[in-house]
């Protein structure tokens, strides 16, 4: 199942962009949630009933809770696999200053990103939803730190990793 798989900085790539696009997708699907919602309440009784009135303003009020905390189980599940595909790998530690310097340019790449999914949330017509979303704009408001901090920990599985597998 995992054979041929290596553990590298590219699932933290991998990482990176799956949570960005989440992140927008999220966020403009809220957007798109409460305009088509203010429509529904908009319409009259003789179009739809009460009780579906309150199921959608319901739906709308569960969104931020069950997709903001799944942006988080996705965050921690994303990092959590590439660790484990760290651990597969076996790799010298004569390469350790290459992958630090790799790291840091990573870690600069999940900065822009951090600013493209800013700029996304700044905007006057999302900014009130992102302020809703408050672990999903918090995680990709520190992307580069976190990228970071799983780089590291990569590191440290990787290369601690050679000395135990004979």
């Amino acid at each position: 199942m995992f054979a041929g798989k290596k553990g590298s900085l590219q699932d933290v790539i991998f990482v990176m962009v799956v949570l960005l696009f989440f992140g927008m997708v999220v966020l403009l699907g809220y957007k798109i949630m409460g305009e088509v919602d203010d429509k529904f309440q908009a319409m009259g009784d003789d179009q739809v009933t009460a009780d579906a009135k309150a199921a959608s303003t319901s739906l709308r009020g569960q969104y931020t809770g069950a997709i903001d905390n799944s942006f988080l189980l996705l965050t921690i599940g994303l990092a959590m696999v590439a660790l484990v595909f760290a651990a597969l790998v076996r790799v010298h530690p004569i390469f350790i200053p290459f992958f630090f310097i790799a790291l840091i340019l990573v870690t600069f790449l999940g900065g822009i990103f951090s600013n493209i999914y800013q700029e996304m949330a700044g905007n006057s017509e999302l900014a009130t939803q992102a302020d809703e979303l408050t672990i999903t704009s918090g995680i990709l408001n520190i992307l580069p730190l976190f990228v970071f901090i799983v780089g590291v920990l990569m590191m440290v599985v990787q290369y601690k990793m050679r000395d135990t597998i004979t």
